[in-house]
């Protein structure tokens, strides 16, 4: 072999192996470096893109401060319907309690209470008549007649106002049978029998037991119906235990509703960048005149119904004392002219005590209006919170596409 031969064969295996190799290798990595590179800068390019999607400032969907918002939310919501709850219903009692007290509960008592002195006043008039000596001119008088009419009158008018019930309205009947017999008694007295004087005082006693008689008279039954109705206005005039934890839950809660909307104005000063929320700040205003206002108004109409109920037993006591002392004297006719004048000045007082105990019940205009104010109160701590918060839930911390 020639030694141009071998030189051709070793540049021939040279550049099979050496050249193609050294070839080979640039392909194998630097065109696959520059390829990873590029797909690198892609996925880099397209992950950058989505995250600018996202508006600059704002938190990502359920963030921490998006969920306390909404706690807020939620817990404003469930306070203030649990508060309006507590405080609407012993308000409305309280205001109901005033008005029965005023068209009902006072007339009734006021109304016993002159049929009573009346009733017994009646009676002295027809024994004057006879002491004084008119009977045999004029019968029991013109004052008799005026009284027995008054008491009449007294009688119908109850009727519609006692507030008894039924047991008062079987009460009522009852007195005025007995009224009647006792009429048929009192007449022939001061009439037929001026000149017979055991038949007079028989007519006279006849009369006297009817109308006193403990338990059966027609005093004392309308003794015991006062009795009841007192009763009743006592329950009017007072606040009951479920009255007094209502309005300690309503103030509760109320005073919770304040601290929970204050949390919620600071949550989104320091978190979300805004100062105030107008919606937040009236539900703030409202959820103070809820605590404040109803609560006075129920205070100065449960000091309205204490001082009338004082009244109306004042009343109650003086027909009473007049009744017993009645029983007491029931044969006694020397006396007539003082008993006379006693329950004269009885009527009167019992007249003036009535016009304070109206005056005192008169509805006042700012109080008939204060159930409809928390009314719109209530409304607006339901749905001004709601309506500040979600907007900044929408707009601040809105789901993503």
């Amino acid at each position: 072999m020639s030694i141009r031969t071998v030189v051709r064969n070793r540049a021939g295996a040279r550049n099979r192996t050496g050249v193609w190799s050294r070839t080979g290798a640039r392909n194998r990595t630097g065109v696959g470096s520059r390829a990873g590179a590029r797909s690198r800068n892609a996925a880099g390019a397209r992950a950058g893109a989505g995250a600018r999607t996202t508006p600059p400032g704002s938190a990502p969907y359920r963030s921490r401060t998006r969920r306390l918002l909404e706690r807020h939310r939620a817990a404003l919501l469930l306070v203030a319907l649990v508060s309006m709850g507590a405080l609407l219903l012993p308000y409305r009692q309280v205001q109901s309690a005033a008005g029965e007290m005023r068209t009902r509960g006072a007339p009734a008592v006021q109304g016993v209470a002159a049929t009573q002195l009346a009733l017994l006043r009646a009676h002295e008039e027809a024994k004057g008549s006879v002491t004084d000596r008119i009977a045999d001119v004029v019968g029991a008088g013109a004052r008799y007649e005026t009284q027995l009419a008054a008491a009449d009158q007294g009688l119908t008018r109850l009727a519609d106002v006692q507030i008894d019930g039924e047991r008062g309205r079987g009460a009522l009947e009852t007195v005025n049978g007995v009224l009647t017999s006792y009429s048929a008694s009192i007449t022939p007295a001061v009439t037929k029998y001026v000149s017979d004087d055991p038949m007079r005082e028989e007519k006279f006693a006849e009369a006297d037991t009817l109308l006193t008689r403990k338990d059966t008279g027609v005093v004392p039954r309308l003794d015991v119906l006062q009795g009841h109705q007192m009763e009743r206005v006592d329950r009017l005039s007072s606040a009951g235990p479920l009255q007094r934890v209502g309005w300690a839950v309503a103030e509760t809660g109320l005073l919770a509703m304040a601290l929970i909307t204050l949390s919620a104005l600071w949550v989104l000063r320091t978190r979300c960048g805004h100062s105030l929320d107008l919606c937040l700040l009236v539900s703030l205003a409202a959820t103070v005149f809820l605590a404040v206002v109803p609560l006075t108004a129920t205070v100065v109409t449960l000091d309205r119904l204490d001082t009338a109920r004082d009244g109306l037993a004042r009343i109650e006591r003086r027909a009473h004392d007049h009744t017993d002392l009645a029983r007491s004297q029931k044969a006694d006719t020397d006396e007539s002219a003082r008993v006379r004048a006693d329950l004269a000045r009885s009527q009167q007082a019992v007249t003036d005590e009535s016009a304070l105990v109206r005056a005192g019940l008169a509805a006042r205009d700012w109080q008939s209006g204060t159930y409809y104010g928390a009314l719109a109160g209530g409304v607006t701590i339901l749905l001004l919170p709601v309506i500040g918060l979600g907007r900044h839930l929408n707009t601040d911390y809105r789901r993503p596409g």
